[in-house]
C-alpha cells in the first residue's frame, strides 16, 4: 500500500477510468471516505453519499457518471460487491500474528509443522499432528494427537482442532471455534419416552425416571478445502464415521453442526444454524440465520432456508423454503398474509352473526 486506480484494475480485471495514477491506501463509505481513501459506492443510496465526504475516487457500477460525481476516478464492475471481495483482500492487513514458533508455545517432538508454519504463544501441538506449509497457529489454540491441517490454514486465537481431526487447505478457523468435541448422543436401557413422543407425535411420553448412558464418538471430522468456520462455532465427532464437511463451505458465527451431519460443497450457513445428528445437506446450500434442522433428515442441492426456518422432514433441491415448519417460500408468506387477516375475518363474522339474527327476528 497505497495502490494506484490501475495497481486496482489490472490485480482485479476490472474497468478504470479517470486519472489512473491517483493513489489510495484504504477502502471506505463514502459519506466517510477522505481523499487518499476508495469510496465503496455499489449501490444507489452509497453514490448519493459520495458528496458528504471526500473521496476523489469510488467503486461504481458499470455505465455511472462518475464524472458528475466530481470524482477523479472510478473502478467500474458489472458485479460491484463481488468486486469488493478482491479489493478487501488486497487491502487486509492481516490478524498481525507474529512469523516463527513462539518460545511460549508447546509442540510435541513428534508433531509435523511445514515450512512457514508459525505458531503463537501457549499454543499447544500434541503427538503426531500435521500442519501444512504456511499455516498460522495463533494463540492459545490447541491442535490435538494425529489431527492433520493442511497447507494455508489461518487458526484465530482460542481456536480448538481435536485428536484425529482432518482439514484441508486454506482452512480459516475465526476466534474459539472448536472442531471435534464428542457428539451429543444419549441412549437409555428402556424405551425412551423422547422415542415414544417421537413416534406417537405427542400421544405418549415419559412415565418414569429414565436415565441416560453415553454413546462415545469413536468417528472424527472430515474438513475439505476452503473451508471456513465462524467464531464460537462447534463441529462434533461423529459416532462411529466421521462428520464432514465438502470444500468450499462456509460456516458463520454460533453455529453447532452435530454428530455424523455430512454437508455438501460450497454451503453457507449463517450465525445460530443448528443441524441435529445424521443429517445430509447437499451441495451449494444456504441455510439464513438461526435455520434448525432436525435429525436424519435430507437437504437437497442447491435449497435455500430463510431465516429462522426449522426444518423437520426432508427438503427437495432447489426448494426455498421459510417458517415453522418448513414450507415453501411462497405457501408461507400467503399463510401469514391470512393471519394477519384474520381479526378483521372475525369482525366481519361478528357482524353476519348479528345481521342474521335481527333477520331471523332474534334481537
Amino acid at each position: 500500500m497505497p495502490f494506484t486506480i490501475e495497481d486496482l484494475a489490472i490485480a482485479l480485471g476490472m474497468t478504470a477510468e479517470g486519472d489512473l495514477s491517483l493513489t489510495v491506501s484504504g477502502l471506505a463509505e463514502p459519506a466517510d471516505a477522505g481523499p487518499e481513501q476508495l469510496a465503496m459506492a455499489a449501490r444507489p443510496e452509497f453514490v448519493e453519499a459520495l458528496g458528504r465526504g471526500q473521496a476523489r475516487a469510488a467503486l461504481l457500477a458499470a455505465g455511472t457518471d462518475w464524472q458528475a460525481l466530481g470524482l477523479q476516478a472510478a473502478l467500474l464492475s458489472d458485479r460491484p460487491r463481488f468486486a469488493m471481495s478482491g479489493l478487501t483482500g488486497m487491502m487486509d492487513r492481516g490478524p498481525g500474528y507474529a512469523p516463527g514458533l513462539h518460545p511460549q508455545s508447546v509442540i510435541d517432538p513428534t508433531a509435523e509443522l511445514g515450512e512457514g508454519v508459525s505458531v503463537g504463544p501457549f499454543a499447544v501441538i500434541e503427538a503426531g499432528a500435521r500442519i501444512g506449509a504456511g499455516s498460522v497457529v495463533g494463540p492459545q489454540c490447541y491442535v490435538g494427537r494425529y489431527a492433520r491441517i493442511g497447507a494455508g490454514a489461518l487458526l484465530h486465537v482460542g481456536g480448538r482442532i481435536m485428536s484425529e481431526v482432518v482439514i484441508g487447505d486454506r482452512f480459516i478457523a475465526q476466534p474459539g471455534a472448536i472442531i471435534g468435541g464428542d457428539g451429543f448422543s444419549f441412549v437409555t436401557p428402556e424405551r425412551s419416552g423422547v422415542e415414544k413422543a417421537r413416534a406417537s407425535l405427542g400421544g405418549e411420553g415419559t412415565d418414569s425416571a429414565q436415565s441416560w448412558a453415553r454413546i462415545a464418538s469413536l468417528g472424527a471430522v472430515t474438513i475439505g478445502d476452503d473451508v471456513e468456520v465462524g467464531a464460537g462455532s462447534t463441529i462434533d465427532k461423529g459416532t462411529i464415521r466421521d462428520t464432514r464437511v465438502g470444500n468450499g463451505t462456509k460456516i458463520d458465527n454460533l453455529v453447532q453442526i452435530g454428530h455424523n451431519v455430512v454437508i455438501g460443497r460450497d454451503c453457507l450457513l449463517c450465525a445460530n444454524v443448528g443441524i441435529a445428528g445424521s443429517t445430509v445437506v447437499g451441495d451449494n446450500v444456504v441455510l439464513g440465520g438461526k435455520v434448525g434442522v432436525s435429525d436424519n433428515l435430507r437437504i437437497g442441492d442447491r435449497a435455500i432456508l430463510g431465516g429462522a426456518t426449522v426444518v423437520l422432514s426432508n427438503v427437495p433441491a432447489g426448494r426455498v423454503m421459510l417458517g415453522y415448519p418448513a414450507m415453501k417460500m411462497d405457501t408461507h408468506v400467503e399463510a401469514y398474509k391470512g393471519l394477519r387477516r384474520l381479526p378483521r375475518l372475525f369482525r366481519d363474522v361478528a357482524e353476519l352473526k348479528k345481521a342474521v339474527s335481527k333477520l331471523m327476528g332474534n334481537d
